[in-house]
Order: C-alpha cells, then structure tokens, then sequence
C-alpha cells in the first residue's frame, strides 16, 4: 500500500506507517499535477489537510485510490459522499486536535479580555512615549471567571471548549440544533476527576440573551448561523470567538456591530474570504486574528498522524481479508 500525505503527516504517523509496511510519499504535489502524480506513483490513499480538494474529478481520474484521509475534523474541501459512493473509504481525525482549537479559543478570550491583541500592536509603537496613556486605555479589562460562556456547537471542539470554561468558574451553556446531553470530565494533575453533565439548548434567541463571552464551534454551513438578527440579540460588550469555519458568522454585520460598540471584540481564526482575508477585518483594531491556527500545534499534529495511520492500518486488514475471500 502507497500513501501520499500531500499536505504532511506528523512523525508518529509516519513511524507508524512504516512500521505496518506501508510507503509513505511525503510529498508537495500542485493540485494541478496531483492526478498525474497519483497515479504514476500507483497512489492507494490520499492524505490532506485543508489545502489539497479532493473533488469529483479528481476521485475519477485516479482509480488506484481506495482511502481519502483528512488530517482534521471539516471534510469541506473532500467530496465526501461522491467518494463513498465510487467505493472508497474516507476517514478523518474529528477528536485530534479538539484540545488544540479550544485552547486557540481561550487564549483569544484572554487576548481580547486583557486588550493583549492590541497592545501588543501599540507597544513597540507607543510604548516608550505614550506608556502612560496605553495603561489606561487598557483599563477596563474583565476577568473570565463568573462569566457567562455561550458555546454553539457539542462535539469534541465544544466539549472541550465547555471543559476549559468550566475549570475557569464560567457559567457555561450549549446550543445545538438537536438537544443533547454529554457527560463531561475534568482531570486534574493528581488523578482526582470531577464529573458534569451537560445539556445544550436549542433556542437561540434564549441562548444568547446574557451571554458574555461566545464560541462558535460548528462544522461549515450553508448560511449564516450569526448574523444581523442574532447580533441584535445579544447582551451589550460580548466578546466573539469563531475557530469553526468562515461562513458561519456574517464578518461585515459582526463589523458594524463592532463600530456600534454592541460587541467589544471579536476574534477570527477563520474567514469568509480565506485565504485572503477582507482588509477591514486585518485593519479592525477591535480584532484579535490568527491565520487558520486552531488545531495547529505539535501536539495535535503528533496526535492527527498517529490517528490517521492507525486507521490506515485497519482498513490495510479489511481490504487484505477481502481480498483473501474472493
């Protein structure tokens, strides 16, 4: 079996592979010469991140492919069910890096809470002549604890989201399409676990009445799930933090309602327009941006490759035994 990371695989992945036999080409390919190189290489799985599309035309033009693998939870930029239905397998690693993005999204709840985003810009500007005019501009930072968090979206994202907020002492609520009920647990350093159980809600102009600080923690969607009407609904100096998918908040209406003061901050790891970004979201000093960083960390990277190569290796079997029977 051949596998292509096209956009990388970590080094536990890699080890794992090698050790179940299994060639691994760690390779760049355009997505223009992608077909070609599939298939002059003889190509049995596809592994990417959100950079490579795998769509329809490219699932027809290599037929050596038997596993489409997506290091990550969205499966946005694969034909998904386009691939199943031509027979192949398509896997992806939806828990990996849940504990990476849900840090991503405290540490813009601090940033944007303590106006770190923005001094951090001021400083080596301002810092040595106007010292004292940037301390109190920045004085009217909050304290997460006792606040209430709004988190949309119950899978591992959220989960952990929920977890972190907890640990914090926020007062913590779920919205989602469905209800559902999750039992959480909180590890600490010395075994000790505490226990939750948690129930998300699904009205949404209930869920966002008092809110104080709000994650948005869904797969893509066809439209907006925050826009104008929703904006309007929440409490007065709500901070924003979207890590989820660009196309789930409406960037120009968030805008507006920043000018307004309606929300004091907001956060985006993610764009409409990625991966070129609006400039009035990169010039928005209300703004705390990172360039699609969520689950990019060491730790989920080692965590995303050891998972996908483990899946790789059971499906090896299955195919290995079907074939034996036929």
């Amino acid at each position: 079996m051949i596998v292509l990371a096209n956009d990388g695989i970590s080094k536990a992945g890699e080890e794992a592979l090698q050790e179940a036999g299994i060639e691994l080409l760690e390779a760049k390919v355009s997505q223009e010469q992608l077909a070609n190189f599939i298939n002059e290489n003889k190509v049995d799985v596809l592994l990417v991140r959100s950079a490579t599309k795998v769509r329809q035309d490219l699932i027809d033009e290599c037929p050596s492919l038997k596993i489409i693998g997506r290091g990550g939870v969205g499966m946005d930029n694969i034909d998904v069910e386009y691939a199943i239905e031509k027979g192949l397998y398509v896997i992806n690693t939806p828990k990996a890096s849940s504990r990476s993005v849900a840090e991503m999204v405290f540490a813009h709840f601090f940033a944007l809470a303590r106006f770190l985003h923005e001094s951090n810009r001021l400083m080596p500007l301002e810092g040595e002549s106007h010292f004292k005019a940037l301390k109190k501009s920045f004085s009217s930072a909050i304290e997460l604890q006792g606040k209430n968090l709004g988190v949309i979206g119950f899978g591992g994202i959220g989960q952990e989201v929920v977890k972190m907020g907890i640990s914090l002492g926020m007062k913590v609520k779920v919205l989602t399409r469905n209800p559902k009920t999750e039992t959480l647990f909180l590890e600490y350093f010395d075994g000790q676990k505490m226990q939750f159980e948690i129930t998300s809600e699904t009205d949404m102009n209930n869920f966002l009445q008092d809110l104080n600080f709000l994650s948005i923690n869904t797969p893509a969607t066809e439209n907006y799930i925050i826009d104008k009407e929703q904006f309007e609904k929440m409490k007065d100096g709500i901070y924003i933090v979207n890590t989820a998918r660009g196309g789930v908040i409406n960037e120009v209406s968030m805008l507006n309602f920043i000018e307004s003061g309606k929300i004091a901050g907001a956060a985006l790891d993610v764009f409409e327009s990625e991966p070129a970004p609006e400039l009035a979201l990169l010039m928005n000093p209300n703004l705390s941006l990172t360039p699609h960083l969520g689950g990019n960390t060491l730790d989920a990277q080692e965590k995303i490759g050891r998972e996908l190569a483990e899946q790789i290796i059971e499906i090896k079997k299955k195919l290995h035994l079907t074939n034996a029977n036929i």
